[in-house]
């Protein structure tokens, strides 16, 4: 019944996302930061803007112009949502070109507020909607190009895109692409609407799509192909939804109930300890590195912020080697160098960010205002072959240890390998254990083979953890684990942290998407039940798929559970709290 329920919730979900036809009903109303011109030294917009928000549900506050990015990051901390105006010309130096004679007028200081607002917006997974210059630059700050001037660039006399009468008059037609999210919302493939400019999209963004076209070839709408929360038209909506007309007011409704799944997905995030099992970015510790900085790596504080992650597992991998005294140790070296690596990162930002060790640590962390880093190691031949070595680990501050990666080693065998090399734990795996238990060192079954798994089960008396493993069930690859072996973690009181790695998720990984990733964690859900399930990204280390490529688009998954009808207590149990009451069981906190 449970499962049934779910599968409800979730197709009514699904359906609020597209056709979304009424005003917002919440007890909140979204937040909607709405973007200015600035004609003489006023910071203003039309009221059919603003009109149109609060139609939807939505309470519109004006984000003044400025090039102060401090400011503007902060007001996009508070806002649910961005909507963004028309207005003049964008310069065409943001996508490459140089001015033609027909450019018209351009506002420098307007195009940079505008192109800083997208950007931080994109970076913190903020609903967007574009108004005609609004998604012109959507297109240009994430790398498409424009029509400087459609008359002179693409002659064609079929539409007039200036029209001279009122904008509540419809002039033109325009048509959607079939399954498009755009036409899905307005429920049709053909809309009458305005028409006011004379620039246009000409090559759409990466990771975009046209979802709709006038007679004439130019693209008149943009949507985002991988699934973010990212729209723009080149018409004007808002005076046919402020004159009362409701199917361009569909545009506004559905960007309104985009804007309130992120406002609730934000609550969670404030409320809940939110962590991530496992990444691999101690790795890219290298030269002037620096994780207080915006680096590339997909990990690091400003992204853990536009996330709102508030806890990351550091793994400290290292390659399975010969398993002699001389590479073993060159291992143990290896492991001990990325845990002080770890330690300088955080030295570099103090004030920012601690290490934890325990769920209390954690608890203390966040409530002071910072982020937390856990360390684990990936791979057991990177401990050591000695009991002893675990407790020095643990000693560094190691709370969970990965028994082998894609080779056999002294412990276990691997589900990669070729040949297994002990059936399963060795003598020397079954000792470090019981070791482990002892100490309160979490296990951690992702990559051990099969039989290697069950022998965990039956010899360790504390819940294990997979710090990043996905479903069998989906996609039969030797990473991911049966339905069998999901049952076992929960009866073992564990927890199976899910994986974000494309080629884990379909057989055609470069398709792979957030939604297969939602379908193996909820898959997974239904297998354990909800308190054994929890989220392991593999960042910098493989993970990452179309619309979820580094921290900060975690508040993604989120969204995407609210979609599917979690509660916010279930919520708060997959991003941690299932995986911190594993900690304190083994722990024996």
């Amino acid at each position: 019944m449970k499962k049934l329920m779910s599968i409800v919730m979730a197709a009514v979900c699904s359906l609020s996302m597209v056709g979304q036809k009424a005003p917002v009903q919440s007890d909140v109303r979204p937040l909607i930061g709405v973007s200015c011109s600035h004609p003489g030294y006023n910071s203003s917009t039309r009221m059919t803007y603003t009109n149109s928000v609060i139609k939807a549900g939505g309470t519109p506050v004006l984000i003044p112009v400025t090039t102060d990015s401090l400011l503007l990051r902060d007001i996009l901390k508070r806002v649910d949502g961005l909507l963004l105006i028309g207005g003049g010309d964008i310069h065409p130096s943001y996508y490459g070109e140089a001015p033609i004679p027909e450019l018209g007028e351009v506002d420098s200081l307007r195009d940079v507020y505008d192109v800083a607002l997208i950007r931080m917006a994109g970076d913190m997974n903020i609903p967007m909607f574009g108004v005609c210059r609004g998604e012109q630059l959507i297109n240009v700050a994430f790398g498409g190009t424009l029509y400087q001037d459609i008359p002179s660039q693409h002659p064609d006399t079929t539409i007039h895109h200036k029209q001279k009468v009122a904008g509540t008059v419809a002039t033109h037609l325009v048509r959607f692409e079939e399954g498009s999210v755009l036409g899905d919302v307005i429920g049709t493939s053909e809309l009458m609407t305005n028409t006011f400019h004379h620039q246009a999209v000409k090559a759409v963004a990466p990771g975009f799509r046209i979802s709709a076209w006038a007679n004439d070839s130019i693209p008149e709408a943009i949507e985002s192909a991988e699934g973010r929360p990212i729209w723009g038209v080149q018409f004007h909506p808002e005076y046919q939804t402020d004159n009362g007309e409701e199917v361009s007011a569909r545009f506004f409704y559905f960007f309104l109930n985009e804007a309130d799944k992120y406002r609730r997905a934000k609550a969670v995030h404030r409320n809940a300890l939110t962590i991530d099992s496992h990444t691999d970015t101690p790795l890219r510790f290298k030269g002037e590195y620096n994780i207080g900085n915006r680096e590339k790596t997909q990990v690091c504080l400003p992204k853990m912020e536009e996330g709102l992650l508030d806890g990351q597992y550091l793994a400290c991998w290292v390659k399975q080697g010969k398993c002699d005294a001389e590479n073993t140790q060159k291992a143990v070296e290896r492991v001990n160098f990325l845990i002080e690596g770890v330690y300088k990162q955080v030295e570099k930002n103090k004030g920012r960010v601690e290490i934890a060790r325990t769920s209390e640590d954690f608890k203390r962390i966040k409530s002071e205002g910072k982020k937390a880093f856990f360390l684990g190691v990936e791979n057991a031949y990177g401990v050591g072959n000695s009991l002893k070595d675990i407790k020095r680990v643990q000693d560094l501050g190691v709370t969970y240890i990965t028994l082998c990666h894609t080779k056999n080693n002294d412990y276990c065998d691997s589900s990669s390998d070729t040949v297994a090399r002990w059936n399963g734990l060795s003598k020397f795996g079954k000792k470090a254990i019981k070791e482990m238990n002892r100490l309160g060192v979490m296990i951690d079954v992702s990559h051990a083979s099969e039989k290697t798994f069950w022998d965990v089960i039956k010899h360790s008396k504390k819940p294990i953890i997979a710090s990043h493993s996905s479903s069998r069930a989906l996609y039969d690859h030797d990473r991911n684990l049966t339905d069998d072996q999901i049952r076992a973690v929960a009866k073992n009181g564990g927890v199976v942290q899910v994986c974000i790695v494309n080629e884990f998720l379909r057989k055609n990984k470069k398709d792979a998407c957030l939604d297969d990733f939602m379908n193996h964690l909820c898959h997974i859900i239904d297998v354990a039940g909800i308190d054994h399930v929890g989220i392991g990204t593999d960042f910098d280390g493989g993970g990452g798929v179309k619309g979820c490529r580094g921290d900060n688009d975690l508040i993604r998954i989120t969204v995407k559970l609210i979609e599917r009808g979690y509660s916010e207590e279930d919520i708060a149990k997959i991003w941690g709290g299932n995986f911190l009451r594993v900690m304190d069981e083994v722990q024996d906190l």
